[in-house]
């Protein structure tokens, strides 16, 4: 199927085309001829299955196509709520982009930053709103935005708004937005959580829901290396410094994940100490800092990016080669998401993980999610060889494609002779 076979205008066609998209994603097929007909949407997605595009798309043809539009000031017609600065950004580019040959405005605000150049969009008109909850209901206290002419309202990333606290803001303003009004709902899970919160939002919605193994186990390599935690700085860097170069001689960007922003400082800092250009980007880092360090890893100017889940929320960085879970996650969805970072626009990627003992319960669940072993790399000086109550995963060597060296030192690695790790070991047998 083709994107003219959906039945869009020719401008949109077209700012389609100059971007080099011709066939729809599975999200984009089912959804868009849903939300052209004006019903109500409940989207069940991950981030990097082209999501933006399902419900920008249908937006700005049915704008465009409006009778009314264009007489008098502009109102705001159209509100996208999401929960992180990065990810409010790349919505707005990509409303720019798809509605460059409309005549349509969007402008995008949130928190971090003064206030003044996005008060001056809203004065000017604006007829999509792309904003993240807290500067959203700032700005209407404020009386620079009035939400009454809304038609189109759609609350992405709901799973993560829920877990960053923001259900008492999206409560708010949903009572600020007319009853009549088609409502678009996008989550990568469907806890019992969600599920209650759309039905206060949706009438009768329609369902589209896009597995998540379906965007990642095919095009996405992935491996686990079981190792301490003490060892995990050490592992990083032996990958990173031995990782193969691309066509041009370059090494791949790497997007790093860290549990925790203070856990992200410390990675970048003993990267750097090994002469490894990284940055890290979470939520204790100013809107302008982010943005800056964001710049730099798509610019190529830094290499590795150490970021938490929710700072890495609307990273999309073209080309990214390699994921590498320094942390695993304890909510097994969230490695999807994680690994989808890489892999994206039926490119392949790479995606590492790091596993302590600890962690093993998250990798079997994980593996139940996708339905999928993942192979372990044994080949390596920090090898954990501890065993848990779960019999190991396939073995696999590295390939040469990954040929990860080892380096020669006098460490024993993850060896059990290490006397410590014996005492250890016989202290948890007797626990």
């Amino acid at each position: 199927m083709t994107f003219r076979e959906l039945g869009l205008v020719d401008p949109i066609l077209k700012a389609l085309e100059k971007e080099g998209y011709k066939n729809p994603t599975p999200i984009q097929e089912q959804s868009i001829p849903i939300l052209l007909k004006g019903k109500d949407l409940l989207g069940c997605a991950q981030t990097g299955t082209g999501k933006t595009a399902a419900f920008g798309i249908p937006i700005l043809q049915n704008i465009y196509l409006d009778e009314h539009r264009g007489k008098g000031q502009r109102k705001i017609k159209a509100l996208v709520v999401t929960p992180t600065r990065e990810l409010a950004i790349q919505i707005g580019d990509s409303f720019t982009k798809y509605g460059k040959f409309t005549g349509l405005r969007n402008t995008v605000i949130f928190g971090g930053v003064k206030q003044r150049a996005q008060t001056d969009a809203l004065r000017r008109g604006v007829d999509i709103l792309v904003a993240t909850p807290g500067r959203l209901l700032d700005l209407i206290d404020q009386g620079f935005i009035s939400l009454k002419h809304i038609e189109y309202f759609v609350l992405d990333e709901a799973d993560h708004m829920l877990d960053m606290g923001f259900i008492h803001a999206i409560r708010k303003i949903i009572d600020k937005i007319p009853e009549k009004r088609q409502s678009l709902f996008f989550s990568a899970t469907m806890p019992p959580s969600i599920v209650k919160l759309s039905g206060k939002i949706l009438g009768e919605p329609e369902k589209v829901t896009i597995r998540p193994q379906q965007a990642t186990a095919d095009r996405v390599e992935q491996a686990v290396y079981f190792v301490s935690k003490k060892s995990k700085p050490k592992l990083l860097e032996h990958i990173l410094e031995h990782q193969d170069e691309d066509e041009q001689g370059n090494l791949g960007a790497t997007l790093v994940f860290s549990r925790t922003k203070y856990g992200a400082d410390k990675i970048v800092k003993k990267l750097r100490r090994s002469e490894i250009s990284a940055d890290a980007i979470h939520g204790n880092k100013s809107q302008g800092q982010r943005q800056r360090t964001l710049g730099k890893f798509k610019n190529g100017e830094t290499r590795v990016l150490v970021a938490t889940d929710i700072a890495a929320r609307g990273i999309d960085v073209s080309g990214l080669a390699y994921v590498i879970n320094y942390d695993l996650p304890n909510v097994p969805e969230t490695y999807v998401h994680r690994i989808g970072r890489t892999g994206r626009a039926n490119a392949s990627g790479l995606a590492l993980s790091f596993c302590n003992l600890d962690e093993r319960p998250y990798l079997r669940d994980i593996q139940k999610l996708i339905s999928q072993k993942i192979p372990v790399i044994t080949d390596h000086q920090y090898v954990d060889e501890r065993e848990d109550d779960d019999p190991p995963v396939p073995v696999k060597k590295q390939s040469a494609r990954r040929n990860h060296k080892s380096r020669s030192n006098n460490s024993n690695g993850g060896s059990n002779n290490n006397p410590r790790r014996k005492k250890r070991n016989t202290w948890r047998k007797k626990r």
